[in-house]
């Protein structure tokens, strides 16, 4: 279909209202309130303001709609730090729980808006006797995973550790470092994927089940058996060249969601917080013709359209946290006004129009067909950016309101404040190598 630029202006004013507070957003709430799965994106990872409104929302959805976990873009491990913390299990306090997010782009966690919202959390948490999860979906964390198994058998069954241990030994030899895993597999391609899957086999299938199942522990030794089998598949195909490089990590993604459905109970609801690229439906972009999928269309795929919630967030300029290039310091990035015919573009004009900086989008059936339907390019910022090179690089064509069930719009955003540095590296760094893209 070709654009009319004037009814895709018209068609995005009649789904889109001005928003000034949280109350405003009601509406968007409202609707998500009652599915099983509400994912909340962002088009950077740097973005203050998308951090803020994700937050505001998140908050709603779990005081009014009794939501039961959260899950981020971000490494398991690290991520059960924070769920102690917010379950009051530790004695860590905000900043040392989200110190532990140390693996290169740090900010994307540990930052001040994040440590806002875990302070929130926990004091929901205490105030209502409730145990709102926090936990992270990604696939990276090969060896803090292989950890993490160890600890938690040599708690529970110490002859299961020692088994395991004895498999792990593969993986000793690489020194924690996860380049070097990955290199070494242009020598032995075999690597240690053997070890791992008879660990995760012995896991699945062992006499734990009767000592643990159901319990924070319990989901917490197979979620990182899980891990090391997904990132070492993971690592395999990235280091191969191997485009499903992409859809390990966000089919690992999907599974431990369905994970976390499971563990938190048959009518438990879950808060997704990542990428506009994960949680965006993949069959309404570009995607689909490079064989890649999304976090956010398997979740339509599998769970039903009626139970998946996706909301999208994007700006038109501002500045941005981002990097040069990979391993390297966090910088303000001024962000350029949207190219022509964009989504941002299209937004930005409809900003002015309505006197208000801040909009949001319903994506009713209504909008599934004529000029929404259409596809446009839409910005996509990752941690990795040069704005002088984005109008080649960092846009996705994209039908809005296929991909997206809503859409928070920010006219100009602010870049977030770490709290701090220091990252490990030996580890990839998160989002790698799509890092230009998300």
């Amino acid at each position: 279909m070709n654009l009319n630029g004037k009814d895709f202006l018209s068609s995005l004013e009649k789904h889109s209202r001005p928003f000034q507070e949280e109350t405003d957003l009601a509406p968007l709430i409202d609707l998500m309130g009652d599915k099983k799965v509400v994912m909340i994106g962002e088009s950077s990872h740097g973005s203050a303001e998308f951090y803020r409104w994700r937050s505001a929302i998140t908050q709603t959805l779990i005081s009014k709609y009794e939501f039961n976990f959260v899950c981020i873009e971000g490494d398991w491990p690290s991520s059960q730090h924070v769920n102690e913390f917010v379950k009051n299990k530790n004695q860590e306090d905000s900043a040392q729980s989200l110190g532990h997010f140390d693996r290169w782009p740090t900010w994307m966690w540990a930052n001040t808006e994040i440590s806002d919202f875990i302070e929130w959390q926990k004091k929901y948490n205490l105030d209502f006797k409730k145990s709102v999860g926090f936990h992270g979906l990604d696939v990276y964390s090969l060896f803090d995973s292989m950890d993490q198994v160890i600890r938690i058998l040599n708690k529970i069954d110490p002859d299961s550790a020692i088994k395991a241990e004895k498999y792990f030994t593969c993986l000793n030899a690489f020194s924690r470092d996860e380049m070097t895993y990955a290199r070494s597999l242009f020598q032995a391609p075999e690597g240690c994927k053997n070890e791992i899957i008879n660990v995760l086999e012995d896991l699945l299938t062992g006499r734990l089940e009767a000592k643990a199942t159901g319990t924070d522990e319990y989901l917490d030794l197979i979620q990182n058996a899980k891990i090391l089998r997904h990132a070492e598949d993971y690592y395999r195909a990235m280091i191969f060249g191997e485009q499903n490089s992409w859809n390990v990590r966000d089919q690992h993604m999907f599974d431990t969601l369905e994970s976390l459905l499971h563990h938190y109970g048959q009518h438990s609801k879950g808060i997704v917080w990542a990428h506009n690229s994960h949680i965006g439906d993949y069959r309404a972009t570009e995607m689909v013709s490079q064989g890649e999928i999304s976090l956010g269309g398997l979740a339509r795929e599998i769970l039903g359209d009626e139970h998946v919630g996706l909301i999208g967030m994007g700006t038109n300029s501002g500045a941005v946290l981002a990097s040069d290039a990979w391993d390297g310091p966090a910088e303000i990035k001024m962000i350029p006004p949207g190219k022509p015919l964009s989504a941002e573009a299209y937004f930005h004009q409809l900003s002015k129009k309505l006197n208000s900086p801040n909009l949001f989008s319903i994506f009713d059936q209504s909008s599934k067909t004529g000029s929404l339907a259409t596809s446009v390019p839409h910005r996509a910022i990752g941690v990795v950016y040069e704005p002088d090179s984005e109008m080649r690089r960092n846009y996705v064509q994209s039908s809005l309101s296929h991909r997206y069930d809503a859409f928070i719009y920010i006219d100009e955003t602010n870049p977030i404040v770490p709290m701090g540095s220091h990252f490990n590296h030996l580890k990839f760094p998160e989002t790698y190598p799509f890092g230009t893209r998300v």
